[in-house]
């Protein structure tokens, strides 16, 4: 193994480990059904939290598209070592 195959891997564990807790972090847009029968979908409690999920939304974001760059580079690092 190569010394950039272990840092990609790298890379991407610490990638898709942050998508997940990121993810899973994030407040969740609506209500299901029961908000949208009841008409509970357009109340937010503040501003603060707003700009909070916001943040995380754009940190996911950056993370994927390192993600799915890694997988590029690793591809076609792989495939000119041959």
């Amino acid at each position: 193994m190569s010394v950039m195959e272990i840092i990609s891997g790298i890379v991407l564990i610490l990638a898709a480990v942050g998508i997940v807790f990121l993810t899973a972090a994030q407040e969740s847009k609506g209500k299901g059904l029961s908000g949208a029968i009841m008409g509970e979908g357009g109340m937010m409690e503040s501003g603060r939290s707003r700009a909070k999920d916001a943040k995380m939304a754009k940190a996911t974001k950056i993370l994927g598209v390192v993600f799915v760059v890694v997988i590029v580079l690793v591809s076609v690092l792989s495939v000119i070592k041959g």
